[in-house]
């Protein structure tokens, strides 16, 4: 009885002394503000305001000991940046009490922790203190501090802000993507094959031709948005927004390709008189009656074709859409992607229109059969394009460059003599001499042969990087040295690419220029802590062409290169890789599946990490893997990427 008399006494006074205190005012309270500290990294900071004689303590944790204080920073799409910490004060002391050493907050001192905005950021940060005040070895019940902050104005052209932007802004930004994917390796080579298909469907019915043209550019619409905002609409209400950004990535780099080559080839083979691609005539006389669906089904299946073979270079917009769907937003990429795919398909529709006014020159002989030739002789060189991005994400190693470009030598030189009149085909008209138009055009296939030859041997071929495969694939390529001039090589070095042991999957993957880099996160963090440098984050693809031609004409530069080689590590991450991974590199994400495959592993990632779905992808990132600098993509200028190499570097050494 006397004991909890004793008890119920000391709990009054101590009750009597906080209220005591508390009468004073609160001993402590706390102040918030934000700071940009690096591009698109933000420090939330926590200065606390403690009356004389009071103290609280550190961030612990304390086994057994008192309290910490704990800082904890939220909100929509706000990424915590490692662990909170103190940034200023913190006095270090021996308690006896507890017997440790622990931290003590007092007057002044400040705790911080990094954020960065990912998707869905509002600009809104909450923050919550949980805190004991204690002095002269008492202290009063746990408190907490709750408080608001939000982005400063410095940071609305941070890339979390864009998203605020006018619709109108996202709708130029569209256009000016269509424009930009014309250019693109991948799709201005199409072109042809529309001229081809729409010469026939001119022949009888020039009216008909006109209305085919206009369908074709509806398809092309309607292929484009119609199933980008399925996707987007699914991937919103279901939440499975992996789906929605693999699928494009498959399209673009699996099997299919193979089929794209078929076809491809299929084209070239009837173009040089093996076989005429038409419809059963029962079909055509339906079409011919009702205004052939037959007609319409071959429109329909060409849109299809550009559509599904262009994503390698149409991917920056559609990876923009779907990170715009993960923000929230539902009808603004869906609004993006239906006016890109009307500017991309305008240009083909208008083409498609050309034809049409060919049915006043002569239909049989000619010329009108040597176009159909030349279309084929181009076509069945194009084609090798889709069957290298396979050969590269399956590692099958049947077209390595040397391969690929012994192809295109043979077909530029038949291509040649077709034209100077050395080689006939079935359909051709007798000619007893050569016109200047074909001579030139003729002249210019065998100056285009006699400028890969050297490619054979490893020359770099920059004109053709987008189209060749990586020349790490040749297995006679000569590799730089520090010492020897771009763009040439050195018979007496060793040509042999070889694994490196400590890094994973060289085997298999390498590195443009004989640059030695890392191929998993991991080991690229861990290098750029031992060797002190900022680690080079690429994140590429076998089939990306837009990739290949940075290496090929950026990375090649001297400055560039010297760079790469001697001031950063590099990591460069394939988002199409088909290889599956070591087992202890398997993602197990959170519903229990596994993923075992690199390139649907690294697309998560840099998903996840980076907010990016489009390559090339590039960052300069400091050895805890946070941005330096604001990330680069496809850029040709030199000048301007070594700018952002160089402004990496300075900030890594801050």
């Amino acid at each position: 009885m006397k004991r909890f008399l004793l008890s119920v006494a000391f709990v009054l006074c101590f009750a009597a002394f906080a209220s005591a205190q508390f009468d004073k005012g609160e001993p402590v309270k706390w102040k918030s503000q934000i700071e940009q500290v690096e591009p698109g990294v933000f420090e939330v900071q926590v200065t606390a305001k403690v009356e004389e004689g009071w103290h609280t303590y550190g961030l612990g944790p304390y086994d057994g000991g008192p309290n910490p204080t704990i800082l904890t920073v939220s909100g929509q799409g706000v990424e915590l940046v490692g662990e909170p910490y103190i940034k200023q004060g913190g006095r270090r002391v021996m308690d006896e009490t507890f017997g440790m050493e622990i931290d003590l907050v007092e007057n002044g001192d400040i705790l911080a922790q990094k954020i960065k905005m990912g998707p869905g950021a509002e600009g809104k940060i909450n923050v919550l203190v949980e805190y004991q005040a204690c002095t002269n070895g008492s202290c009063v019940a746990p408190q907490e501090a709750q408080m608001s902050l939000s982005l400063p104005e410095e940071a609305v052209s941070a890339p979390e802000k864009k998203k605020t932007g006018s619709l109108w802004g996202f709708i130029l930004e569209a256009i000016a993507w269509g424009l930009v994917a014309l250019l693109t390796p991948c799709v201005f080579p199409m072109i042809p094959m529309t001229v081809s298909f729409f010469l026939k469907q001119n022949e009888k019915n020039p009216s008909r031709g006109r209305f085919m043209a206009i369908l074709y550019g509806i398809c092309i619409v309607l292929i484009y948005t119609i199933p980008i905002a399925v996707i987007i609409l699914l991937t919103y209400i279901l939440g499975g927004e992996n789906f929605a950004a693999d699928i494009f990535n498959w399209i673009a780099t699996s099997w299919i390709n193979v089929i794209f080559f078929a076809i491809f080839v299929i084209f070239a083979l009837s173009f040089f008189g093996a076989f005429e691609i038409v419809l059963p005539s029962s079909m055509v006389n339906k079409a011919d009656s009702k205004s052939g669906r037959g007609g319409i089904l071959g429109v329909f299946f060409m849109a299809l074709t550009l559509v599904l073979v262009s994503f390698s270079c149409t991917g920056p917009i559609v990876g923009s859409a779907i990170i715009k769907s993960m923000q929230g937003e539902i009808m603004t990429p869906i609004i993006v992607m239906l006016v890109f795919s009307i500017v991309f398909a305008i240009p083909f529709t208008i083409f498609a229109f050309a034809p049409s006014l060919l049915k006043k020159l002569p239909k049989s002989g000619g010329w009108l059969n040597s176009v159909k030739v030349v279309l084929g002789f181009i076509e069945l060189a194009l084609g090798m394009k889709f069957l290298s991005v396979a050969d590269q994400t399956y590692h099958w190693g049947i077209l390595d460059r040397e391969v690929y470009l012994a192809f295109w030598i043979v077909i530029a030189a038949l291509l040649g003599m077709y034209l100077i009149g050395k080689l006939r085909f079935k359909y051709d008209s007798p000619s007893d001499h050569v016109g200047v138009g074909r001579l030139i055009l003729g002249i210019i296939c065998f100056a285009f042969m006699v400028y890969m030859i050297p490619g054979m041997w490893g020359a770099p071929l920059k004109a053709l990087s987008g189209y060749l495969p990586p020349i790490q694939t040749q297995d006679f390529v000569v590799p730089y040295t520090s010492g020897s001039a771009i763009g040439t090589y050195n018979p007496s070095s060793s040509t042999e690419i070889v694994a490196v042991p400590d890094r994973k999957y060289s085997d298999k993957l390498h590195l443009p220029h004989g640059l030695v880099g890392y191929f998993t996160f991991d080991e690229a963090l861990k290098a750029s802590k031992e060797q002190g440098k900022p680690i080079f984050f690429d994140f590429t693809g076998h089939g990306c062409v837009n990739c290949r031609e940075m290496e090929a004409r950026v990375w090649s530069d001297p400055k560039v290169l010297q760079m790469l080689r001697n001031d950063f590590v590099i990591c460069s991450l394939y988002g199409d890789d088909k290889m599956e991974v070591l087992p202890e590199d398997y993602l197990r994400l959170e519903d229990g599946t596994v993923l075992k495959g690199m390139g649907k592993i690294n697309s998560r990632f840099v998903r996840e990490k980076f907010s990016a779905n489009a390559q090339p992808f590039y960052l300069v990132l400091d050895s805890d893997g946070n941005p330096l600098v604001e990330p680069m993509g496809y850029n040709l200028d030199v000048d301007n990427y070594v700018e952002f190499l160089k402004k990496g570097l300075a900030s890594y050494g801050k």
